[in-house]
């Protein structure tokens, strides 16, 4: 039997906080889980939840920034979490070259991952900032960092190459991948219920979601990825542009003098299916619109369109496909969004049983079907407990 130990689990974004608290033995117990919501906007809300969904905390929070908001949230987990967490997990979206597993926080570890913010300017500093925070109000708790590019470290270096000059390529300029806490659950999970194809098979996983992107695993490995040296890259997104011919970039440099904020701004804030739709950045709201507007229509075909496409490409790769797995929000919940992306990749052997896709079933293709298809809940959160706690037994 395994010590039980408590880990609190941090998952900053770019404009929210999601943490739980588990306790750790031989296996996770959830406490509770919270979020806040709208971090530097108006009608921002914390929100605190128990195991069975019921909440136990419920207001609005308007935080002015991540400092302010990574106040509100230790505050809380030290007044409601009955003791101290033996350890704290956070999220880090980027480990760039050196960073391939989780690893204890420490000062010369947030120095390295500062060196890493232009590699992920829009996700970085909050991290950093929360785990800063959480030293200074959890004086000696063990902190670990959880690398969600570490899961593709095992792609070949043919994946990774990206073809400019030498120079550039030894300053770590290469194709990451992100989403790696994602899809190391998901194959965690397969593993867990004894499908053989988790350790040896062809997988492509989707994770779609504000963020989107897909990986390609064969016998457990990551072999490629859609995202690319940035979560700007690969699928179109919610407001991100996905993968973009670097020329339009240069013309909106030159052409329209636009500041390289102002294209960090464009690209990651301004476009995907918000830019396309001009409406909204969320796929409910465009699947509710689209029969009325025809942007919203041409926002959801195209993010269908790429999502298709890059199966295809992902296919190639692995040689063929064994099981397609949806996950995110978007891949959980949209089964319309679902029942396109398949259309039209029966060749492959991916065939959807609509009354089990309607009914967001867990598994969604007919018996016969030569392509397993599965709908999967996500949960990045006890990736981190888990990757926390070998760095814990580790150390």
């Amino acid at each position: 039997m395994k010590p039980i130990i408590t880990i609190l689990a941090v998952n900053t974004g770019s404009s929210s906080i999601k943490f739980s608290l588990y306790e750790s033995g031989s296996t996770e117990e959830l406490v509770f889980s919270g979020m806040l919501t709208r971090i530097g906007l108006k009608d921002g809300r914390f929100s605190v939840k128990d195991p069975e969904g019921n909440f136990i905390d419920c207001e609005r929070a308007d935080v002015p920034d991540h400092q302010a908001a990574c106040r509100r949230v230790f505050s809380w987990v030290q007044v409601h979490g009955h003791s101290v967490p033996d350890a704290i997990g956070h999220r880090m979206v980027h480990g760039g070259p050196r960073h391939t597993s989780p690893e204890k926080v420490t000062p010369e570890l947030l120095t390295s991952i500062s060196e890493l913010v232009p590699y992920a300017p829009e996700h970085l500093p909050q991290a950093l900032n929360a785990a800063r925070h959480a030293t200074a109000m959890f004086p000696g708790v063990l902190q670990v960092a959880c690398f969600d590019t570490a899961f593709h470290s095992s792609m070949p270096s043919v994946a990774r190459l990206y073809p400019i000059p030498e120079p550039y390529r030894s300053e770590g300029v290469q194709k990451y991948g992100f989403h790696g806490l994602s899809y190391e659950y998901i194959l965690g999970e397969l593993a867990a219920h004894k499908e053989k194809v988790a350790r040896k098979g062809r997988i492509i996983i989707a994770h779609l979601g504000h963020g989107a992107s897909m990986v390609a695993v064969r016998d457990g490995k990551s072999v490629e990825t859609t995202m690319g040296f940035s979560p700007a890259g690969g699928l179109v997104m919610g407001t991100r542009t996905g993968d973009l011919d670097p020329g339009v970039i240069l013309f909106l440099l030159q052409q329209d003098r636009l500041s390289p904020a102002a294209i960090k701004d464009m690209v990651n804030r301004r476009s995907g299916m918000l830019g396309v739709s001009g409406l909204s950045d969320d796929m409910r709201d465009l699947l509710e619109a689209e029969k009325q507007n025809e942007m919203a229509h041409a926002a959801i075909e195209l993010f269908c369109y790429q999502a298709r496409k890059q199966i295809g490409a992902l296919s190639a790769v692995l040689g063929g496909l064994d099981m397609l797995v949806f996950t995110g929000g978007i891949g959980e919940h949209a089964a319309e969004i679902r029942r396109r992306i398949c259309s039209g990749l029966e060749f492959l052997g991916i065939r959807i049983d609509r009354k089990n896709n309607s009914g967001n079933l867990e598994v969604i293709s007919p018996d016969s079907a030569p392509v397993s298809v599965r709908v999967m809940q996500t949960n990045e959160e006890l990736t981190i407990v888990r990757q926390t706690r070998r760095v814990v037994e580790g150390y």
